[in-house]
């Protein structure tokens, strides 16, 4: 029974081992970034499935959670036959007597539980691995329950403080094999003590005409650190890099207080280069400085500066908000803006984007902005005739449920719609705006106003439209009007609105064109 139990308790261990081996490499952003540029030139699709890092470090963690729940049983059922040994004092059994080894000197038992008058919870509480057991458990509890996704919304600050516990989870996880609570066989003992012959005779163990000498024991030796020193390397360097990016200079040039809440922030950092739909982390020391949040580029690579905006949600992006003199009426002076931290830029899935011919563009609220940069630098590159660029047409959708939220980004719209009617290419772009809900009172504004020249809403040419698409009909005319084409189809919005867009490529893939689809992190 105690070596059975004994192996179950292992196995999960073994797994655990391996997992937390994997759980830190998701979150070397910087290793990530330097693999996917390393990666993209042998196969963009491997590439592309680093951007999945998060997902990834979400199953490993379930299964470390899994694990950790299988390897607590058996160590529970364990200790129960351990003091079951201790318990039944009957020579004529296995368990008991495989117990009584090394009561004398104490230098090779079996049995940590030394005397039936042994408690348990004394031993879990009073040994390396049964204190360091305690910690990682509690602390994995913690770090799971507060990455929740409703947690993570709307308590943030919950989610990134309590994830920080891994510190303590990585130090009990290496320390928890040295109390070598577990014990086997030594080696030189099996030799002579084979145990698959000697267990039916373990009556006459020791005797003078017995082949079979009193087993020796030992703790098995520490093996967790071999797998997780490695990793832990690797994440401590990734720090550091990000250590030194903090106290690279920021300077913001420009600060935008959008009517719908939305900061943009401009900025400019000696070395910094991007490329489209690219991201960056950003601290403000000021508001706190342990927390990084990221944000999609809004700026082209083309451009002299790069932004973010930022939507005003949480008491992070409030504080900033406030910060940036988002509460004031005056502008603030450039002395007067607070300090900031760049980490960044990394690479997502939009930097495909001038590989296809044909592009089509969905994005769900706030989920436009990587697409700021696609239009602006796309648009940059036409007008400097660039032979690079690939992609001839785009067709960009936009859902978003409230009205506020298509200000600052129909600015954009606007200065492209004007510049392309001057350059003669207003087939370029064809974009389509959809407003999802809508108030009483909105909606007898722009009824009044419908027949104006520009859209009530947003001010383009291009009237907005209301409800949601429907993307078969939407997918059939832009396979109709580009034959033998390879199409890609770029989101950045929830998961369901992905799942609808890919079943509609599998579905309105044929042989004359083919729809590729592509998901962005954020």
């Amino acid at each position: 029974n105690s070596s059975f139990s004994t192996y179950h308790y292992l196995t999960p261990a073994g797994c655990l081992n391996f997992n937390c081996m994997l759980i830190l490499l998701p979150v070397c952003r910087n290793l990530l970034s330097f693999l996917r540029g390393s990666i993209q030139y042998c196969s963009r699709t491997a590439a592309r499935q680093l951007d999945r890092n998060i997902t990834f470090h979400k199953l490993v963690a379930y299964m470390i959670a899994f694990h950790t729940a299988v390897h607590i049983i058996a160590h529970l059922f364990n200790f129960e036959y351990f003091m079951d040994a201790q318990l039944n004092r009957n020579s004529s059994l296995l368990p008991f007597v495989l117990s009584e080894i090394g009561n004398g000197d104490n230098a090779s038992f079996l049995n940590p539980i030394r005397s039936n008058e042994t408690n348990p919870t004394i031993v879990m509480f009073t040994t390396i691995a049964g204190l360091t057991g305690v910690a990682i458990t509690l602390a994995l509890i913690l770090i799971i329950t507060s990455s929740m996704e409703v947690i993570r919304r709307s308590y943030f600050e919950v989610f990134w403080y309590t994830h920080h516990l891994f510190i303590i989870f990585f130090i009990g996880l290496v320390l928890h094999g040295f109390g070598r609570i577990v014990r086997g066989q030594t080696e030189k003992s099996m030799n002579v003590s084979n145990p698959l012959v000697c267990a039916d005779h373990f009556e006459d163990w020791g005797k003078n005409d017995s082949f079979c000498p009193v087993p020796k024991f030992a703790g098995n030796p520490p093996m967790t650190w071999k797998y997780v020193v490695g990793p832990m390397i690797l994440y401590v360097c990734e720090r550091i890099v990000r250590l030194y990016r903090s106290h690279q200079k920021v300077v913001i040039t420009k600060v935008v207080m959008h009517p719908s809440k939305t900061l943009e922030l401009q900025m400019k950092k000696k070395g910094f280069h991007m490329e489209v739909g690219q991201y960056v982390f950003i601290q403000c020391p000021s508001v706190s400085r342990l927390e990084w949040h990221p944000f999609t580029l809004t700026s082209a690579p083309e451009e002299d500066y790069f932004s973010a905006h930022i939507r005003i949600v949480g008491d992070w992006t409030q504080a900033l908000y406030e910060a940036c003199g988002g509460d004031k009426t005056e502008p603030q002076e450039a002395w007067q803006l607070p300090k900031l931290a760049i980490d960044g830029p990394f690479g997502t899935a939009s930097e495909d984007v001038f590989r296809y011919e044909v592009v089509m563009l969905v994005g769900a609220g706030i989920g436009v902005t990587p697409f700021a940069s696609i239009l602006k630098s796309v648009w940059y590159k036409h007008i400097q005739n660039n032979q690079e660029v690939f992609t001839k047409k785009i067709y960009f959708y936009w859902l978003c449920p409230e009205t506020q939220a298509f200000e600052w980004f129909a600015d954009l719209l606007q200065s492209l719609e004007g510049q392309m009617t001057e350059k003669g290419m207003t087939d370029f772009l064809s974009y389509n705006i959809y407003l999802t809900r809508w108030k009483e009172t909105e909606a007898a504004h722009i009824r009044v106003h419908h027949e104006a020249e520009n859209d009530p809403i947003t001010g383009l040419k291009q009237k907005t439209l209301y409800g949601k698409p429907n993307w078969d009909n939407e997918f059939t005319n832009i396979a109709t009007k580009h034959p033998g084409t390879k199409v890609g189809v770029f989101l950045c919005g929830p998961p369901q609105l992905g799942k609808s867009l890919e079943k509609q490529c599998l579905s309105h893939s044929e042989a004359n064109v083919k729809f590729i689809f592509n998901k962005e992190n954020f």
